[in-house]
């Protein structure tokens, strides 16, 4: 055949294939509805790959005609990794267009405020399909903070606490990115002039911000606490802040003992026993603590001892603390007593 007569029948075949793959994309025959089917693409996987699995799964019957389709609509370079759930009888327009847009299954994962490391890798290792131990291991990394551009040690307190929608499976890089993204926007530049203000890096108004975050129980308290411990880093007095000795113990104590205090007397954390503030935050503090350190309330406070009921005695002077040990002491020590009865009756 001739050059001419070979562009010709090229040109001719055209039709027919375009004919073939409206015919494919075209409303589908009336079937039964069923559940979605769940496919995954693999991070890195080229176009045949997902084409093959597609078939695979009966998704797709013309793969000859499929792979044009994208072709032509430039999308078999553009499809994006993740699960997703087809709907049976998806049409291909639409499907190419779901692959494409990235509209992949996702599940909630909440991490809420004032959470440890620890505390987020058992959450975060069932989204990611992954080993726990595994998980925290790369989370706790030393040296995590210069690849994830966060002020460190480590990854201690920058997994910003939020609600995020995360694919199953989704790799620990892409969790990890998308947490401190979150937190990096949230030093806006206001937040950024006013830290500079106070005399305080990043790093340093998150280590506060942690603190202050693991002594509230609510919100309208975290002012008050910060200028608390404002006031005590102006004096220089130490922080004895219970939170940083129960980070350093590993775990969270409803009550701390001078025992405690002295098995971790020579730990980095244990404000005790160093001055100023700790190396990094412990824990992830949210929003409200951080704008809480950042503007403190103006007082002259330098004590505070918690009620049983979350909120907190805030005194002057260290004769004024003591007294307000002793009423708190004796708050708790009534609520241990109705629960004892409570306890009784209900066994009895």
């Amino acid at each position: 055949m001739t050059p001419l007569g070979l562009r010709w029948a090229r040109w001719a075949t055209l039709p027919l294939l375009l004919v073939g793959i409206l015919a494919a994309c075209g409303p589908q025959e009336e079937e039964e509805m069923g559940e979605p089917i769940r496919i995954t693409v693999p991070s890195g996987a080229s176009f045949q790959q997902v084409t093959d699995t597609l078939v695979a799964r009966d998704i797709v019957d013309h793969p000859t005609l499929f792979r044009a389709l994208a072709r032509v609509r430039g999308y078999d370079r553009q499809i994006r990794a993740g699960l997703y759930a087809i709907p049976p009888g998806e049409g291909w327009f639409a499907l190419l267009d779901r692959l494409v847009e990235g509209r992949v299954l996702t599940v909630p994962v909440t991490i809420p405020e004032g959470w440890t490391l620890r505390q987020i890798a058992a959450r975060l290792a069932v989204v990611a399909e992954l080993d726990e131990e595994e998980l925290r291991a790369l989370l706790e990394a030393q040296e995590a903070h210069e690849v994830w551009d966060v002020p460190g040690p480590g990854l201690e307190g920058y997994l910003f606490p939020d609600t995020y929608h995360f694919s199953p499976g989704s790799s620990p890089e892409t969790i990890v990115g998308t947490m401190t993204r979150r937190y990096r926007s949230m030093w806006t530049p206001e937040r950024r002039a006013r830290a500079e203000e106070l005399g305080f890096s990043e790093k340093e108004i998150m280590a506060l911000a942690s603190i202050v975050q693991a002594e509230a129980r609510g919100d309208s308290e975290m002012p008050r606490i910060a200028s608390v411990f404002h006031n005590r880093l102006r004096i220089g007095y130490l922080l004895q802040a219970d939170p940083t000795v129960q980070y350093a113990l590993g775990e969270r104590r409803s009550r701390l003992f001078y025992r405690d205090i002295d098995s971790v007397a020579d730990h980095p954390y244990n404000t005790y026993t160093r001055g100023g503030l700790p190396p990094g935050p412990i824990g992830a503090a949210g929003e409200a603590a951080l704008d809480a350190t950042l503007h403190p309330e103006t007082s002259d406070y330098l004590y505070f001892v918690a009620r049983p009921d979350g909120t907190h005695i805030f005194t002057r002077t260290l004769q004024e603390h003591n007294r307000a040990r002793v009423e708190a002491r004796r708050m708790w020590d009534r609520l241990e007593m109705e629960r004892r009865r409570e306890s009784e009756n209900s066994s009895s």
